[in-house]
């Protein structure tokens, strides 16, 4: 599943996004500050932009770290949304890029990577999870559903990518989640390898 994304947006993109655009605004609150993002990828433990509702419902930008420790001690990084409700610590993920991996077709040698990206949008949130994890503070994981056809010929799962106007939708827990949450349409993602 995916264990690595791109975000090489600036924050007055990710402010103008939310704020600007005619059918959303959505007002960011940065109660931490406003941070200086490089653009990156982002790898499982490292910090990521997140999008959350505060304790009084507005919309804040935070960075966090991606992941926390399941009781095995792997790393929760995806998590599968099927079936699930979410009345507590939904999250937007901020990102232009995520990657999947392909064995090569000789079936030896390094794994393919592939980059996927919105072909409608410069970039676009991924539906998530925040909590509190006694070990590691603060974290998140991104949500999983089955694959649309652009993901299916190289992997059984997705993120949640979610259209620009479903943001607000999941920010709030009085939406069901299966009415946010599913696959994408075919020709909604480009693919190249990287």
């Amino acid at each position: 599943m995916c264990n690595r994304y791109r975000r090489a947006i600036t924050l007055g993109e990710i402010d103008v996004g939310f704020t600007e655009i005619s059918d959303i605004r959505i007002p960011l609150r940065f109660p931490e500050g406003r941070p200086n993002l490089q653009a990156t990828d982002i790898c499982i433990t490292d910090t990521g932009t997140i999008i959350r509702a505060a304790d009084d419902g507005a919309p804040e930008l935070v960075q966090r770290r991606w992941s926390w420790p399941g009781p095995t001690g792997k790393p929760v990084f995806n998590y599968r949304s099927d079936g699930r409700e979410f009345p507590q610590g939904r999250c937007l993920i901020v990102a232009d890029g995520f990657y999947e991996y392909t064995t090569p077709a000789a079936g030896k040698g390094p794994k393919d990577r592939w980059l996927f990206t919105k072909a409608d949008e410069p970039w676009f949130c991924i539906a998530g999870l925040w909590r509190t994890h006694p070990q590691v503070g603060e974290a998140f994981t991104m949500l999983t559903t089955e694959p649309g056809p652009d993901i299916t010929p190289y992997h059984t799962r997705q993120v949640a990518l979610l259209n620009r106007s479903q943001w607000r939708d999941w920010l709030d827990p009085q939406v069901p989640a299966k009415d946010v949450i599913g696959p994408l349409p075919a020709g909604s993602l480009e693919v190249s390898q990287a």
